[in-house]
């Protein structure tokens, strides 16, 4: 069989090699069985007994997932018995089998199919990896009712790779990492539960990589590697060898990462810079001090929006800060203000159909036009921050006016809280993230009237380059090494240097080693990054002497092209350093 290579994203890092196990969950065979008169009751006692082994399977499962990863990551069973509360579960079906007369089965899968038809004509991500829960509720009532459970995963004796259309909650949380030494799946991305879970339990994976069951056999050898988001299918023997090389040297740079825990993002020279997280939603706040973050340096709050039908209240807001604000302790806390727009857009937030959203009424520009989402906010921070030293972030500022106005209505919610008598903290630090090729000339003028700035690569390189960074005919265009992009980035970091405020990076530039050395010798005070990437990117500040950091940036300024800019950082880092990034 010839060798073959696959991308999809990178959920998980490190690599697996093996055979791979193609996961297909148990089908049901669905009849529809009309019911005589004296058989209602019985069916209606089936059912029942169905649902309340499901319950209790549930029960079973969060204990199961607080033994093996903690109470956070426990949470989505108690949101998976949340479901079983759903009138579809307690009135609709009982109520269909009696005025029906049909058998629950049936009537369960009916009701799936429309669920189906309605989440797949979503075009928002989270709702439908959120659906998935619901899918894995009705799947497992399903199985009460056909005979009980065939759980295929329970049952593996040999080392494996599962290839799947996707995994659900209930299938991760038996998954011994004895027998299961990685996964690749058609759907998901980096924010779904299948994702977070494989950070957790440090098994490579891959992730939306859509037709790849269709693609590898039974039994064929697969390379997972995790950090690029590559399937090697069939690798031939001097790829195996390479891989097998680069697998060894990868656990052994993790396992020495384990020892920087508690040290400082220090160069040899003695320059420090600060090591903070992006946390995307709260069950990672529990990796925090396991990585050795210093903080957050992006606490995204779009999470509690687009689980829901309606915009949540201060008071729920107000609970979720409260518990980042003591989770983080005596470290600072960055809340983005709600980003919603472009590629993550709710109906019930915006009405009008946009012909580019990503040019649109998104970020603080949706919060500025509806003041009543924006207000219940920033007054949930202030009170949240309190209880630890939470600071507020305003996303894609293209204005001086902008956040003049985000200041004006800051206040206003001061002076109510204050008029209220409720609790709050004062003198609150503000800042703003510049992620538009606008803000990025203007921070001479922007830092003036704020506390500290911060870049957001991700939509900065898509707006300077005029590039769509999932559409997969220009991808070759995304290009963070970009001259352009560099030197928007050093006007931003000397805008803020003269005006004697700090400056980070929150997109995932900051989390790419590679660009380490360049971004620490431009001036960044800060790295902010995905929790799992705080250790590899400490070990590179730690290795990298500044005075050479600050050579590599000034000359790389002066360069032409991504090529020769990413020439200079290998040619110039200290050679224990390229053995690592190279």
């Amino acid at each position: 069989m010839p060798e073959k290579v696959f991308n999809g994203i990178p959920a998980s890092g490190g690599i697996a090699i093996g055979p791979a196990y193609l996961y297909h969950p148990e089908g049901f065979s669905i009849s529809r069985r009309n019911l005589k008169a004296d058989e209602v009751q019985e069916e209606l006692d089936r059912y029942q007994t169905a649902l309340e082994k499901t319950r209790a399977q549930i029960s079973e499962m969060e204990e199961k997932m607080k033994e093996k990863l903690g109470k956070e990551h426990a949470a989505i069973f108690q949101a998976h018995q949340v479901v079983l509360e759903d009138p579809l579960f307690k009135e609709e079906i009982p109520n269909a089998i009696q005025t029906r007369r049909l058998n629950a089965e049936f009537l369960l899968n009916e009701s799936l199919e429309k669920f189906k038809a309605v989440m797949e004509s979503l075009e928002d991500g989270y709702f439908r990896e959120r659906g998935g829960d619901i899918q894995d509720v009705s799947n497992r009532l399903m199985r009460n009712l056909d005979g009980g459970e065939k759980d295929q995963l329970k049952k593996l004796d040999r080392e494996v790779v599962i290839i799947a259309n996707d995994l659900a909650p209930s299938d991760t949380v038996t998954m011994s990492t004895d027998t299961i030494k990685g996964f690749c799946t058609e759907v998901g991305g980096r924010t779904s539960h299948v994702a977070i879970v494989a950070r957790s339990l440090g098994l490579p994976a891959i992730v939306g990589m859509q037709t790849i069951t269709s693609e590898i056999q039974e039994g064929d050898m697969v390379i997972v590697d995790g950090n690029k988001g590559l399937v090697v299918v069939n690798p031939l023997p001097q790829t195996l060898k390479q891989y097998e090389r680069l697998k060894e040297n990868y656990e052994a740079f993790q396992k020495s990462l384990e020892t920087l825990k508690g040290l400082p993002a220090k160069t040899p020279d003695g320059h420090q810079v600060t090591l903070a997280a992006n946390i995307e939603i709260p069950q990672e706040l529990d990796e925090l001090a396991r990585h050795g973050a210093e903080g957050i340096g992006l606490y995204r709050t779009e999470f509690l929006f687009m689980n829901r039908e309606s915009v949540p209240t201060e008071e729920e807001q107000y609970v979720a800060y409260k518990e980042l604000a003591t989770k983080t302790g005596v470290s600072p806390a960055i809340i983005r203000t709600l980003d919603l727009g472009g590629d993550k857009f709710l109906t019930h937030l915006n009405p009008f159909q946009e012909s580019n959203p990503f040019l649109g009424l998104r970020a603080i520009r949706l919060c500025l036009k509806q003041p009543e989402i924006f207000k219940p906010q920033l007054r949930a921070i202030l009170r949240a921050a309190a209880h630890g030293p939470i600071k507020i972030m305003f996303p894609m500022i293209s204005t001086l006016a902008e956040i003049r106005e985000s200041k004006v209505i800051l206040n206003q919610c001061i002076q109510q809280l204050k008029k209220e008598g409720e609790i709050f903290r004062t003198g609150i630090e503000v800042g703003a993230m510049i992620e538009i090729p606008s803000a990025a000339i203007i921070a001479d003028l922007l830092i003036q009237e704020v506390d500290f700035l911060s870049i957001g690569t991700n939509d900065l390189i898509q707006y300077t380059l005029a590039v769509d960074r999932i559409n997969e005919s220009v991808a070759y265009l995304y290009d963070p090494g970009n001259p352009a992009i560099l030197r928007l980035i050093k006007m931003t970091v000397d805008a803020c240097h003269r005006a004697g405020k700090w400056v980070g990076m929150c997109g995932e530039m900051a989390g790419d080693p590679i660009f380490a050395p360049l971004l620490l010798g431009m001036g960044l005070d800060e790295f902010s990054v995905s929790v799992s990437v705080i250790p590899e990117i400490k070990k590179v500040i730690r290795l990298m002497p500044f005075d050479k950091a600050r050579e590599i940036a000034l000359a790389a300024l002066q360069v032409k092209t991504s090529e020769e800019v990413l020439k200079l950082i290998r040619d110039n880092v200290p050679p224990e350093l390229k053995a690592i990034l190279f």
